[in-house]
């Protein structure tokens, strides 16, 4: 099993009945392996916080409930987070959170453990496929054991490698009463004063479990090197140093204190290796315990096999046969046919200050396309867009985010603009669908995660209504009306709205009927046609051709083209 498809069992057989969550890489398999058990509500929604607190008040109704995000999602949701930390729940509350060290498809590479020290809440971290599966039911029943959220971490080599995975049956669990209890669930401040009393007292609870778990296991071999990690790195590190002693860590948060002392005892010298922050290693110095961890391991970027070899045994080469001449240069580059590539050529060459959001979108920052200025977090694109207007109020700034992200966290700063007459225009990516994810349906699409059809968004319509003076819908694949209609937008004294709309090419039928070639005759090789980036064009020594086996007939490099050398040719 894949990683993420071993932890969507483990929550089918943990008796999970409802699952709630938002697309991002590397965790958005494992809603999409949930799906497939009918047994199980399983939905997309707008956002992380929206979804956490969809699973959170399930799990206060009675039924044991998930919520899925990568790291940056938790952020989105720490604010529902930080409070049911001190309400507690009903039924058991879990949400797996992907971690992504060494940044392969994320913004920064934040460590989720922090959050589980932040909120108090235990925060269990299985090494592989096998403990995927076994510790989401394991992290249900610690939920309903100590009335707490509980937090599984994953990272990206746990969530996208694969191993067996022994498969169990579905665990049989009674809903449980919903009574009302304001003094729990109403965190007021009088209440919440209260609540907090009993955060600390669970808290004294977990720190006595986590000593006898098993989750957390000493593995005693060669003493003169000992060494706490867990995750992932406890399987590299099993794989190139099979002699030296072990404490895993099952549990990021609490720490098993008596039994980091008595293992640091045993062994000669001490490490401590982790990724990303020094978490463990600062609590275990903390506690008098003289232990190497930075000095030793990197604090940034993926720690691999190899690294650790380097770190620790520099003596020691891995042979392998190096296969790489084999691979195909592929850059990356937004797909032959997408339909955001004319929209960044126009903004390019209108010398627009774009400030962009998350999605496949950012490719356009990258030659030849080079269009994008700023790049932060969901929705930002439109704030941080208000801030440079009030900065330069002379410039042309565009606000660009995809029909995903837009619902994700772009309605409230369209808001802002509306309210207050900022002068810029927002663009929103209409491709129907989360494209960077791999294609996941969104309140834009009109189909929920379980296959049904349901009401879908209307952007132009909400736009409408949140008060923009001006919202127009725009062909993705007319560069020209879209330059035509920026040129006014850039002198209109109020927020402006193009919804473009153009279908992701993963979810475009395919038009075998209709292709594009290059008549070399014509053909003055300006070049004109390449600077859209598209990887169906090929520069040969005076013309360029369109290589068909990745042309999708999306016909904008004949757009583009000023000496109509490009011709449609219909079969």
């Amino acid at each position: 099993m894949l990683g993420n498809e071993a932890f969507a069992r483990g929550a089918y057989e943990g008796g999970v009945e409802v699952a709630a969550g938002y697309p991002g890489t590397p965790s958005t398999e494992i809603l999409e392996f949930l799906s497939k058990y009918r047994e199980v509500h399983s939905r997309w929604c707008p956002n992380e916080k929206v979804a956490f607190e969809v699973a959170a008040g399930a799990a206060i109704g009675g039924k044991r409930a998930l919520a899925t995000m990568k790291h940056v999602g938790l952020n989105v949701a720490s604010d529902a987070l930080m409070t049911l930390s001190y309400t507690g729940v009903n039924a058991g509350f879990v949400a797996i959170v992907a971690d992504d060290p060494g940044m392969h498809s994320s913004q920064n590479e934040q460590d989720t453990r922090n959050y589980a020290f932040f909120a108090k809440v235990p925060c269990l971290e299985p090494s592989n496929p096998k403990e995927a599966k076994e510790f989401v039911p394991l992290a249900f029943s610690l939920s309903e054991q100590f009335d707490t959220p509980v937090l599984v971490r994953s990272t990206t080599r746990v969530s996208h490698s694969r191993g067996l995975v022994p498969l169990g049956k579905r665990e049989s669990v009674p809903l449980r009463a919903y009574t009302k209890r304001a003094e729990k669930f109403v965190m007021i401040p009088a209440f919440a004063r209260e609540r907090r009393k009993v955060l600390e007292e669970r808290l004294k609870a977990l720190e006595a479990w986590v000593e006898e778990t098993p989750l957390n296991r000493v593995e005693l071999r060669d003493r003169k090197m000992g060494i706490i990690t867990g995750g992932v790195l406890y399987e590299y590190l099993r794989e190139i140093a099979p002699e030296v002693s072990v404490l895993k860590l099952g549990v990021s948060f609490p720490l098993p204190k008596r039994k980091i002392l008595e293992f640091a005892s045993q062994v000669e010298e001490l490490f401590v290796l982790e990724e990303l922050d020094p978490i463990w290693e600062r609590e275990i110095k903390a506690m008098g315990v003289k232990v190497k961890g930075r000095e030793v391991f990197p604090g940034i970027g993926e720690i691999t096999p190899d690294v650790i070899l380097e770190c620790l045994f520099p003596e020691r080469k891995r042979e392998f046969v190096d296969l790489s001449h084999f691979l195909i240069p592929r850059p990356p580059t937004l797909c032959a046919g997408c339909p955001h590539r004319g929209v960044f050529k126009v903004l390019r060459d209108m010398k627009a200050v774009v400030c962009g959001d998350i999605g496949c979108y950012t490719l356009s920052t990258l030659p030849p396309l080079s269009a994008m200025d700023t790049c932060l977090c969901m929705g930002a694109s439109i704030s941080i867009a208000e801030g440079i207007k009030l900065a330069h109020p002379e410039m042309p700034v565009v606000a660009v985010l995809g029909d995903s992200t837009f619902v994700h966290a772009g309605i409230p700063p369209l808001i802002d603009a509306v309210y207050n007459r900022t002068p810029i225009v927002v663009i929103i990516l209409d491709n129907g669908t989360t494209a960077m994810t791999g294609g996941q349906d969104h309140p834009g699409t009109g189909r929920t995660l379980m296959g049904e059809e349901t009401v879908r968004l209307d952007f132009v319509n909400l736009a409408r209504a949140l008060g923009v003076p001006w919202v127009e819908a725009l062909d993705a694949y007319n560069p020209k009306r879209i330059r035509e209609s920026l040129q006014k937008a850039f002198s209109f004294p109020g927020p402006v709205v193009f919804v473009v709309q153009g279908l992701c090419q993963l979810k475009r039928p395919k038009r075998k009927e209709v292709f594009f070639r290059v008549r070399e005759e014509i053909c003055r090789g300006c070049n004109m046609c390449l600077s859209a980036g598209c990887p169906a064009l090929k520069k040969n020594e005076k013309t360029v051709t369109i290589i068909p086996e990745r042309c999708n007939a999306c016909g904008l490099c004949a757009e583009f083209c000023p000496f109509d050398a490009v011709e449609e040719i219909r079969v």
